[in-house]
């Protein structure tokens, strides 16, 4: 039987704001001890399952802005005593977002054509935490067995406190050990309900994994989400296949892919299908969605005080610190959560820390870029990191990568000026290209077409100065990316 875990990696993770931006989201997130990411995890988790059955390959579905910051992460995994190797990956790259059901159906076609119908799907979220992969090695052995029974197959988590943040899955009939019938999905409750949950013992936190084969999932969309199983359809008979890296890749038509119907698969399908199985997870479980949960991976003090990075305390109960380089110091308060970036700081009280969505929302309703970016932005070439900005200015520290090569592009509302710090830049401007080296600088008019590269197998680290009456990074209009950021 083959299993071919299929990774759902995308979302903005506006709870976890500042550390969580648009253009960085949950699974990129640093979690400590070992500072891996929620999707070096999920990965390592997804491979582990090599013990269990053939898994020739994982598929990620994301944003195609995400790939190249995917593929880093892939890179950088290095296994440990015991781990194996890792194997192939291949990404499914939806030009929007468009929820858990269309990402699982489009996923499902590229499974049946590649794979074969009767191949198995596990769909994992990018953005949870199990640290105990035998017993959800365990788990999945048992979901093998239903999907191979034609069921859809659900985890359930036992709940360890009674919470209003999750939905729920309500237990029928056993199947065998671990395993029940679904009598039915539950919306999220309030508090007291949760509580009456709990002390049933028949309610489960609805963990958002799922399994079944690929032909099972495609019946169950044709037959409960008809529309979305059209589009779907017409998507794969359309796609595109290529590679980045040596992965390969599928895309599609956006303006087609932003017909498919914005639902979850809980909606979609599980909610209106028979023969649903539950299996009860007995591995530990976060999703990572707020900072108290974030927080509850660090060990606390005598006091309760959870600190990581360059953080102190002093007669203080029950608070966090999420610190970078910079010292952050907390004196006699109790209760918080206090997060500082380079460019933003949060301070919540605990119980308060599912509305930092809010703050989310007023920035992006003032357009204010910080809801999207970090001030160190990464780019499939290399990065960039906004050193100061003001009226009509903006102080880029910029950094390529051995070569790479920038867009051939153009700027309607600014001008730069570039000066470089270390390395040698080649730049295209207008009609001429020429070097510029070390000490040197060059000026980049308003209206005028420019690419830089670096040709060299040493970083380019340069100073880039913007001028103009508007400096978003949507001023850009690309004539040739080797990335594929070029609209077609």
């Amino acid at each position: 039987m083959k299993l071919i875990p299929v990774i759902l990696s995308g979302g903005a993770g506006t709870r976890l704001w500042p550390a969580s931006r648009e253009a960085e989201p949950k699974p990129f997130i640093a979690i400590p001890p070992d500072n891996e990411s929620l999707l070096q995890k999920v990965m390592k988790r997804a491979f582990s399952l090599s013990a269990i059955a053939e898994v020739p390959e994982l598929m990620i579905v994301t944003n195609r802005d995400y790939l190249f910051r995917t593929v880093d992460e892939r890179m950088h995994m290095q296994p440990r005593a015991g781990e194996g190797e890792y194997g192939l990956i291949r990404f499914v790259l939806e030009p929007s977002g468009r929820n858990t059901a269309p990402a699982i159906a489009i996923a499902a076609h590229a499974v049946a054509a590649i794979h074969g119908r009767d191949a198995v799907m596990l769909v994992l979220p990018a953005d949870h935490l199990i640290t105990r992969l035998d017993a959800f090695r365990d788990a999945t052995a048992k979901a093998l067995v239903q999907a191979g029974r034609g069921q859809l197959v659900t985890y359930g988590i036992p709940p360890t406190r009674p919470d209003p943040g999750f939905g729920y899955i309500k237990l029928s009939d056993a199947i065998a050990e671990s395993v029940n019938v679904v009598d039915r999905f539950v919306e999220k409750p309030s508090i007291d309900v949760a509580r009456e949950y709990m002390e049933a013992g028949n309610y489960l936190w609805n963990s958002g994994m799922f399994c079944f084969t690929a032909s099972v999932i495609l019946d169950a969309f044709r037959a409960h989400a008809p529309e979305l199983h059209q589009v779907s359809e017409r998507l794969w008979q359309g796609h595109r296949e290529g590679q980045f890296d040596g992965m390969n890749t599928i895309e599609f038509d956006p303006d087609l892919f932003s017909r498919l119907p914005n639902i979850s698969i809980d909606y979609a399908v599980m909610e209106k299908a028979d023969k649903v199985a539950c299996i009860r997870g007995t591995f530990d479980w976060s999703d990572i969605g707020t900072w108290d949960a974030l927080s509850a991976v660090l060990d606390p003090d005598e006091r309760g005080n959870r600190k990581r990075g360059m953080a102190m305390s002093f007669d203080s109960r029950n608070t966090t610190i999420h610190a970078g380089e910079r010292l952050v110091a907390a004196v006699g308060v109790d209760d918080l959560v206090i997060v500082d970036t380079p460019d933003a700081v949060l301070v919540a009280h605990r119980d308060r820390t599912q509305s930092v969505k809010d703050i989310v929302t007023e920035l992006k309703r003032t357009g204010d870029d910080r809801y999207r970016f970090h001030s160190t932005v990464a780019r499939p070439w290399g990065s960039y990191t906004v050193l100061q900005e003001g009226p009509c200015f903006k102080i880029k520290r910029i950094e390529v990568k051995p070569g790479h090569t920038l867009s051939l592009q153009l700027h309607h509302r600014r001008s730069e000026h570039w000066i470089v710090v270390t390395g040698n830049a080649q730049v295209t401007c207008g009609e001429r290209v020429f070097d510029v080296a070390a000490n040197e600088s060059t000026y980049i008019p308003v209206e005028t077409r420019h690419r830089l590269a670096n040709q060299t197998q040493q970083p380019l680290i340069m100073i880039e100065v913007q001028c103009g009456d508007y400096l978003g990074e949507d001023d850009i209009v690309r004539f040739d990316d080797r990335y594929g950021r070029v609209e077609k």
